[in-house]
């Protein structure tokens, strides 16, 4: 293999210096750091650099090492669900059908660039913007600790249904149609079980890294052999290990090299082709569009009988255009069908569209709170199973976010308080496990106005505990108790002393440093073990 292309990633200081910059001064606006990176994208295309072979090779293995670590966290099941399978099929025909149809009348008013489409391609240009951007809404998520939550696991369900939608239009219009051999991959099924037994022995470090590469780009090149897309191969790979123990301790190894290499894919788009005052313009111009993909995910999700807060915050999440739209143009040029310029148009309408839905997404518990009533109006009464009522057992202590450190403090706390203490955690996978081992606990989100009318009898909880492992997410729930004036003295947990400032100034009762925290406990730990029993008299 030829390594020529790190010693030149090495050399080339200036992108990423750049790329730091514009990533660090977005940040400092509240933005993600992705919408930096995709502006250093274009100022790179603007003063005449290129995408080369390097950057290019970094934004594939992004690419594969994202979806590898979804199917880490994939729930396979969730996708049978009506509610992300329905909407995905419902959503794609419908974007296709009107915005193939407007662009293909926009034509025959003779608009540039698209005076010249046919019928066909006016609906290859509509299937690209039906497409939302998996690796925008991924990095959403996890930075808001809410890939487990309920729109999390359905926004996610639904852009893998898209992302297979892409793959079979990839295979039927490349004329490279999976070899025989590919019924061979069903193999890999029952070859899970060596798989998970390696990752059992792989340890917790660097071994533990290597071994999260291998799975992934070894399951890429396994289906590229046989003439499928790898990246589909990474996402299948992750889910045959998905149910393992390490899995989650994998996806966390794997987290810091996965967004490194994907700020070589954001770079590429603003890299993809020749700027035009032309394809600005009509880039810009199909972004207004994302507000019709928007109403109709919300029209379908809620029809769906999903509750409006649910349809709103993931319909928040998928209101983009997609990489894989790019891909979808880019297949439509190298066969002739589109001129190349729409590929440039596609790349700004994607970027704009990001850069609008960062802060939507920042802001979308706010935007669900001050137009409730609007919402709620939207949704059907019916309910779905998982919106009953919840039974708290008359608990006085709540502890939201029930992973290691929620479940600690809930184990304590159950031996002193009587049994009094319910856990609460929208992982329902998590909530599961928990109830089977007979602990008190429920699915719900207290940053959810909603999750309190859920409860039964309305308990005044006398301590909150807020244990969620995302500063956000806790930030999130306070204000929620903050507006409705709970009265239960809370506790946060935090991990740096910044956080710890942060909480204190919005008067909590109490700040818990785990780092900090963790270090006296076992001082502590110590110094009792060490301790002589006392002499009897």
């Amino acid at each position: 293999m030829d390594f020529e292309w790190v010693a030149v990633a090495l050399g080339d200081v200036a992108w990423i210096a750049l790329a730091f910059l514009l990533g660090f001064l977005s940040s400092l606006v509240k933005l993600p750091p992705l919408v930096g990176f995709l502006i250093t994208g274009f100022v790179l295309n603007y003063i005449g650099i290129a995408s080369g072979e390097m950057l290019q090779r970094l934004a594939d293995l992004g690419i594969t090492l994202l979806l590898f670590t979804v199917g880490l966290k994939l729930d396979i099941k969730s996708l049978s669900r009506p509610q992300i399978w329905g909407t995905t099929l419902i959503h794609m025909a419908l974007v296709t059908a009107l915005f193939g149809l407007l662009i293909f009348l926009l034509a025959l008013v003779g608009i540039p660039l698209l005076t010249d489409l046919s019928f066909s391609q006016a609906f290859l240009v509509a299937f690209g913007l039906s497409f939302s951007s998996t690796v925008f809404v991924v990095k959403v998520l996890e930075e808001k600790g809410e890939m487990n939550a309920r729109h999390g696991r359905i926004a996610i369900g639904i852009l893998i249904m898209q992302d297979l939608a892409a793959v079979i239009f990839l295979a039927a219009t490349s004329g490279k149609l999976p070899t025989i051999w590919a019924l061979g991959l069903i193999l890999l099924i029952p070859g899970a079980y060596v798989l998970k037994r390696i990752l059992e022995k792989a340890g917790h470090g660097e071994l533990l890294i290597l071994y999260g590469f291998v799975l992934a780009l070894g399951g890429a090149e396994v289906f590229e052999l046989v003439s499928v897309k790898g990246d589909l191969g990474a996402l299948f790979v992750g889910v045959l290990i998905s149910t393992h123990p390490k899995a989650k301790e994998l996806a966390n190894s794997m987290l810091g090299f996965k967004d490194l290499f994907l700020v070589g894919f954001f770079l590429t788009i603003g890299l993809a082709g020749e700027l035009t005052l032309l394809t600005v313009i009509l880039g810009v111009a199909l972004v207004p569009l994302v507000l019709i993909k928007s109403a109709l995910f919300i029209k379908i999700m809620t029809g769906l009988k999903l509750r409006a807060r649910t349809a709103l915050l993931s319909t928040l999440n998928l209101s983009n255009y997609s990489e894989f739209g790019l891909i979808v143009i880019a297949i439509g040029v190298s066969q002739g069908w589109l001129d190349a310029q729409w590929l440039i148009v596609m790349a700004i309408a994607l970027s704009v569209s990001l850069v609008l839905a960062a802060p939507l997404n920042n802001a979308d518990q706010n935007i669900y709170r001050k137009h409730m009533d609007f919402w709620r109006s939207l949704q059907r009464q019916e309910r779905l199973p998982d919106d009953v009522s919840i039974d708290t057992h008359d608990a006085k202590i709540a502890i939201f976010g029930m992973g290691r450190v929620g479940m600690g403090a809930y184990e304590k706390l159950a031996d002193v308080e009587n049994q009094q203490v319910i856990g609460i955690d929208f992982d329902r996978q998590l909530v599961d496990e928990h109830s089977e081992a007979g602990r008190n606990v429920a699915v719900g989100n207290p940053s959810d106005p909603e999750f309190w009318e859920k409860i039964d009898h309305n308990p005044a909880f006398e301590l909150i505990l807020l244990a969620m492992p995302n500063l956000n997410a806790n930030l999130s729930a306070l204000n929620q108790l903050r507006s409705m004036n709970h009265p239960a003295k809370i506790a946060v947990v935090v991990k740096y002393p910044d956080e710890e400032d942060l909480f204190r100034d919005q008067g909590v009762t109490e700040v818990f440093n785990i780092y900090t925290e963790a270090g006296a406990g076992f001082a502590e730990h110590v110094i009792n073990s060490l301790d002589p029993e006392p002499e009897n008299s």
